[in-house]
């Protein structure tokens, strides 16, 4: 019997898209498994905070990484995030690993790592996975490839509300400016820089209600891969 074929729709944009509430809730519709990259990510920047590493001190942050287990677990409603063991779903949302995530993102030897790992968790399987690199790095044969964007404020507005409903303090201005600084990280690194794939569909959801992006991509997993629930 041969082995399940790998079926992959990669959700790439930058910060404040929406991508991880479109993504985990198309996986929901279309019956596939849903991967966040970008918490994987959040996870080693975590660790390397806790550490008392400076995140742009790349040797010292690739080592820190390399030793530390990263799993992510579906559950009911969500993802658990797990960091060597410990659940840190809402830690890694804390603005202090926002402000981090992009410089550990950066290092070569890190995103080597996250790669293999997403990679290795996808064989097999039917997955949604969204990040920063999907369509063009990670699996550039994916199916289906979405870019997701929306304007800079729209963004902000949207991260400014999740932390307040998550009893984060939160200054609108200061995540405006740290979602431009992420923007400039992304787009500059030299490892796997955030850029649209050639063969991407690209969608603005700034003025698009969460079901109205949803629908969309729903209609494209149908069309791309003809599988729906």
């Amino acid at each position: 019997m041969s082995a399940p074929a790998t079926r992959v729709v990669a959700i790439d944009g930058p910060a404040g898209t929406g991508k991880s509430s479109v993504s985990r809730r198309l996986a929901d519709r279309v019956g596939a498994q849903y991967l966040d990259t970008g918490a994987m990510y959040r996870a080693a920047s975590l660790a390397v905070l806790r550490a008392g590493i400076a995140p742009d001190d790349e040797d010292a942050v690739a080592e820190h990484v390399a030793g530390l287990s990263i799993d992510l677990r579906d559950v009911p409603g969500g993802t658990v995030v797990m960091l060597d063991g410990e659940d840190v779903s809402a830690a890694i949302r804390a603005e202090d690993v926002n402000a981090a995530v992009s410089a550990v993102a950066a290092n070569a030897r890190v995103r080597e790592q996250m790669v293999d790992l997403q990679r290795q968790v996808a064989i097999g399987r039917f997955v949604v996975v969204e990040g920063r690199d999907i369509g063009t790095v990670v699996f550039p044969d994916a199916e289906l490839k979405v870019f997701l964007t929306a304007t800079p404020g729209a963004r902000a507005q949207r991260r400014h509300r999740q932390n307040v409903a998550a009893g984060r303090e939160s200054d609108l201005d200061q995540v405006l400016a740290s979602v431009n600084r992420r923007d400039h990280l992304d787009s500059t690194r030299a490892a796997s820089p955030l850029r649209r794939a050639d063969d991407a569909v690209e969608l603005d959801t700034s003025d698009l209600t969460l079901e109205q992006v949803l629908d969309g991509l729903t209609e494209l997993v149908d069309r791309r891969i003809g599988v729906r629930r």
